[in-house]
C-alpha cells in the first residue's frame, strides 16, 4: 500500500469524524462538551496517560457512543463496546462522571423503555450482536433498569437459538452457514460467560460455562495450523464456499484482527469464567501457543505485526494498528493476571512502543488519532469477499477506526496498572 494513499485515508478518515463532531456540536449535552476545552487550551490536555487521552479524543470525534464507527444515525453495533470498556475502567479509575455519562447515554439511547433494542434484529442470529451486551451488563448492574434486564434476556435467547456446526460451534451468522470465524469468539464469549456469572446457578451455569469453553475448543481443534501456531480467520464445515480449502474447509489466510480478536477473546473471557472450572488451564494454555506464533511474526524493527500475519516482506502488505493493539492487549493483560510469564511483558512493551512510534499522532489541539486501521474484512457476503492475500491488503485503511482505538485504549490502562 503506497504512502500516499495511506495518507489521502488518513486525512479522509479524520476529515469525517471532525465533520461528525461539527454536525453534533449543538446536540452534545453540557458533560460532553467539557472534554472540549481544558486549562492548557487544548481540546485534550496531553499530561494525562495515553489511556485516558485516547477515550477523550474519541469522544470529541464521536460525542455520542453511538457514533463510534462513523456511524450516522444509532445502530446497534459491536465497536462501540469496545470504546466503552474502556471508559467503564477509566470512569472507575479517576471518578470522572463524564465518562460515566458517555455509557450511560448510550444505553439510553440504544435501549427502548420496552427493552426492545434499536437496530437490532434477532432472527438474522449474529454473534457480532452480542458483544454490546456487556455495556447493558454493566449498566443494569449501576442502574437496574427494567429495560436493560428485558434486552439482556433477549440477547441471551439469541444464543439459545443460534444456529450451530454439527459439534455445536456457533454460526457466525445465519447468513455465513456452517461457519466459524475467530471474530465470533470475542463477539459472543465474554458476553456469554458475563452474562452466566450475573443470572445463572447450579446445573445452568455449569452447561453454559461448558459451552463456553466448548466454542474455544473447536477452534484450536478447525482453525489451528500446526505448523505455524497461527489460525486461520474461518472454516467452513460443508466446505462448500468458495474461499474454503477442499479438503480442510479453511480460509486461506492469517489476517491480523481475526487473531487478534480471538487472543483478546481468551483473556477476556477468564475474567467471568469460575476458578475451579477445568476449562480455565485449557484457555491458558491456549493462550501460551497462541502468544509464541504471534512474538514468531513480530516485525523486530517497528514491533508490529502485519494485515496477513505470515507475509510481512509481500507487495502490499503493512503493519497495521488494530492487529497490533490487539495483541499487546492480550500479552499485556495475560501477563498481569498471570496467564503468561513476566517475560512476555517485554515482546507487549517492544508492539506498545511500535505503536507509539509508528501509529499515533497527536494534532496541535492534542487530539490523539490512531493510524493505519483496516476499516472493515470478512469472507462471502455480497460483493464477495475471496480471503485472499489481494482482498485483504486492499480493503479500505483509516484512521481513528474503534477497533484499534478500543484496544488500545485497553492496552494502555493494562501497561498503567
Amino acid at each position: 500500500m503506497k504512502f500516499q494513499t495511506l495518507k489521502v485515508l488518513s486525512i479522509a478518515a479524520f476529515a469525517s469524524g471532525l465533520f461528525l463532531s461539527c454536525a453534533q456540536t449543538k446536540s452534545a449535552t453540557a458533560s460532553n462538551t467539557k472534554t472540549q476545552t481544558s486549562q492548557s487550551g487544548k481540546v485534550v490536555p496531553t499530561n494525562l496517560k495515553w489511556s485516558e487521552r485516547m477515550l477523550l479524543s474519541e469522544m470529541n470525534r464521536f460525542p455520542k457512543a453511538w457514533m463510534l464507527d462513523f456511524n450516522k444515525e444509532p445502530r446497534w453495533a459491536y465497536p462501540a463496546a469496545i470504546v466503552l470498556e474502556g471508559a467503564e475502567q477509566l470512569y472507575a479509575k479517576t471518578g470522572n462522571k463524564e465518562y460515566y455519562e458517555y455509557i450511560s447515554n448510550f444505553g439510553d439511547t440504544m435501549v427502548k423503555e420496552d427493552g426492545s433494542i434499536v437496530s437490532y434484529e434477532l432472527d438474522k442470529h449474529n454473534i457480532d450482536y452480542l458483544n454490546c451486551g456487556n455495556v447493558l451488563l454493566y449498566l443494569y448492574g449501576k442502574e437496574k433498569k427494567p429495560k436493560y434486564l428485558k434486552a439482556l434476556q433477549t440477547l441471551r435467547y439469541q444464543i439459545e437459538t443460534m444456529p450451530r456446526t454439527k459439534e455445536g460451534g456457533f454460526w457466525h451468522k445465519k447468513i455465513y452457514p456452517h461457519q466459524m470465524w475467530l471474530d465470533g469468539l470475542y463477539m459472543g464469549e465474554p458476553f456469554y460467560a458475563n452474562y452466566t456469572k450475573e443470572f445463572s446457578k447450579g446445573a445452568e451455569a455449569e452447561k453454559a460455562y461448558n459451552d463456553v469453553v466448548n466454542q474455544f475448543d473447536l477452534i484450536q481443534k478447525n482453525l489451528l495450523d500446526k505448523k505455524t501456531g497461527l489460525l486461520y480467520h474461518a472454516w467452513d464445515e460443508s466446505k462448500e464456499q468458495a474461499w474454503a480449502n477442499k479438503e480442510t474447509g479453511l480460509s486461506p489466510n492469517f489476517w491480523g484482527r481475526a487473531m487478534g480478536w480471538y487472543g483478546m477473546a481468551m483473556v477476556d473471557v477468564l475474567d467471568f469464567l469460575p476458578k475451579d472450572h477445568p476449562g480455565r488451564a485449557k484457555i491458558i494454555g491456549y493462550i501460551k501457543s497462541y502468544t509464541d506464533a504471534i512474538i514468531k511474526v513480530q516485525d523486530q524493527e517497528t514491533g508490529l505485526w502485519y494485515q496477513v500475519l505470515d507475509k510481512g516482506g509481500e507487495k502490499g502488505n503493512y503493519t497495521e494498528a488494530s492487529a497490533s493493539s490487539m495483541f499487546v492487549y492480550t500479552m499485556i493483560k495475560a501477563v498481569n493476571k498471570g496467564y503468561l510469564p513476566k517475560s512476555y511483558k517485554a515482546v507487549a512493551q517492544k508492539g506498545y512502543d511500535g505503536i507509539l512510534k509508528n501509529l499515533i499522532s497527536v494534532d496541535e489541539n492534542g487530539v490523539v488519532n490512531l493510524n493505519r486501521c483496516c476499516a472493515v474484512a470478512g469472507l462471502g457476503g455480497k460483493p464477495y469477499r475471496s480471503g485472499t492475500y489481494e482482498y485483504y491488503v486492499n480493503e479500505e485503511i483509516r484512521s481513528n477506526d474503534p477497533k484499534g482505538t478500543g484496544p488500545f485504549i485497553l492496552a494502555s490502562l493494562e501497561f498503567e496498572k
